[in-house]
């Protein structure tokens, strides 16, 4: 899977490193420290999630220089790959949400195997746990709909498919771009096959961009409704936009893998960034930016209307994610195909 395309790869990985798009990176000065007290890490959490993960890590860290990269994670495996190419992988902890990549990486001998220090207080959505990679949330996807175009809630899935309100103007993120659109496309094919893609397709759904994208055009009106991520729909709702989440009983559960590198230069700051990301500090934290954490003992914010995580965890449409990782290339393409 990693070595087909390779030249757009490579171009996509200069895009990423150039710094154009979506990502972000943090802590510029970090090469002109003391290299032995970094740690890189590549995500496709936005900053709203990740940020004041990072400041809570560094408080308790002081000594070591943290430099952050943020970009969709189709962006993020092509830089990997690029930089497998060149022998020499920059990054020490990637974090995303597309499951079937840490599948991958895992397959090709990429990561090394660790259980964060609490993990038994941790609920855990792999039945084969190995420690390859650990979940550090618990994502959910849900109709994000703008209030001042849709007064009435979407009775679930169906009604996006079928209901005129929703002809030409319900939008879903690129499944090549986002590992978070991926997932939500496998899991309502798991649940209602591919003809509901379709349908939603003959509706007038349009592709977008990114995750981000898609629900800055249902907040401006351009859209009257979007598949759209937890997090992020909250955070554009704490700063006035008209949006709600609504949650079908089929619920779009995505979880957010971190995983360390086997070869990471700075193997020692990563596994204790690890440790960290999974303490009822920072999992307060993933909370309080509008996401479901990995821990029971966390006060979920009423605002956002969340699930429990023992609820996301139990509601959650399941699915093989090793069988996913087969499909991932027919099912990207079957998608690129319908929505041209």
């Amino acid at each position: 899977m990693f070595k087909k395309i390779f030249a757009l790869l490579t171009i996509c990985s200069l895009i990423f490193l150039t710094g154009c798009g979506s990502e972000k990176s943090a802590d510029k000065n970090a090469d002109k420290k003391n290299p032995a007290n970094k740690l890189v890490i590549y995500t496709s959490m936005k900053e709203s999630l990740i940020g004041g993960i990072v400041e809570g890590f560094k408080a308790k860290n002081p000594d070591i220089d943290v430099d952050w990269q943020s970009a969709g994670a189709g962006k993020i495996m092509a830089k990997l790959e690029a930089e497998r190419q060149s022998g020499h992988l920059m990054a020490d902890i990637i974090w995303t949400s597309e499951v079937p990549d840490f599948y991958q990486m895992k397959n090709d001998g990429l990561l090394e195997k660790y259980q964060p220090a609490g993990f038994d207080e941790l609920l855990n959505p792999f039945d084969d746990y190995d420690g390859s990679f650990t979940a550090a949330r618990l994502g959910t996807l849900g109709i994000v709909v703008n209030t001042s175009k849709v007064t009435t809630d979407p009775t679930g899935w169906e009604t996006i498919a079928t209901d005129p309100l929703y002809k030409n103007s319900f939008g879903i993120a690129d499944p090549a771009l986002s590992g978070t659109a991926f997932m939500s496309i496998a899991l309502l094919e798991k649940q209602f096959g591919w003809d509901y893609i379709v349908r939603l397709h003959d509706n007038g759904a349009t592709k977008s961009k990114g995750s981000g994208r898609v629900i800055d055009d249902t907040a401006d009106g351009a859209l009257n409704a979007c598949l759209g991520v937890d997090y992020i729909t909250a955070g554009k709702i704490d700063k006035g936009a008209p949006l709600k989440m609504v949650y079908p009983k089929e619920l779009l559960m995505v979880p957010s893998p971190v995983a360390i590198f086997k070869d990471a230069e700075h193997k020692d700051a990563a596994k204790k960034f690890v440790d960290y990301l999974m303490t009822q500090e920072a999992q307060q934290k993933v909370a309080e930016a509008g996401t479901v954490p990995v821990r029971r003992d966390v006060k979920m914010p009423e605002r956002y209307n969340l699930p429990a995580p023992e609820d996301a965890l139990k509601n959650g449409i399941k699915i093989n994610y090793s069988e996913v990782l087969e499909q991932k290339d027919d099912i990207v393409k079957k998608f690129s195909n319908l929505f041209k």
